[in-house]
């Protein structure tokens, strides 16, 4: 499966972004899906995932929501309240189900990345 994210940009503290991951070769719902970001300097770390239900980073609960069209086969990060910290390089990765959806060594697809930078 090919994956391609956008959807990042420049925002200000407090703003919002919607990230997108559009999928192709294959059913992206056949598939775990997470949004993992890595920020200059440090390691790649996971943001949130969708299978069977949601899973996200405690740093990001009640702001992040990860959510998939399947009609669209495409995976959506909606962003709200960012921060400075959230300031990454953002990737999208799909899983064949090995459960371990908080790990990046579980994916076995990758997007090249789209970079979110929160200004304050």
């Amino acid at each position: 499966v090919q994956l391609v994210e956008s959807g990042g940009g420049l925002v200000q503290v407090g703003g919002s972004l919607r990230l997108s991951c559009a999928a192709s070769g294959r059913t992206i719902s056949n598939y775990a899906t997470g949004w993992f970001r890595q920020a200059p300097g440090k390691q790649r770390e996971f943001v949130a995932a969708i299978a069977w239900r949601t899973y996200y980073a405690d740093s990001v609960k009640g702001r992040f929501t990860i959510s998939r069209d399947d009609a669209k086969n495409t995976v959506y990060l909606q962003m709200n309240n960012l921060k400075p910290e959230d300031t990454a390089v953002y990737y999208c990765a799909a899983d064949r189900q090995s459960g371990n959806y908080y790990s990046v060594s579980s994916y076995d697809y990758w997007g090249q990345g789209t970079q979110v930078t929160v200004s304050s």
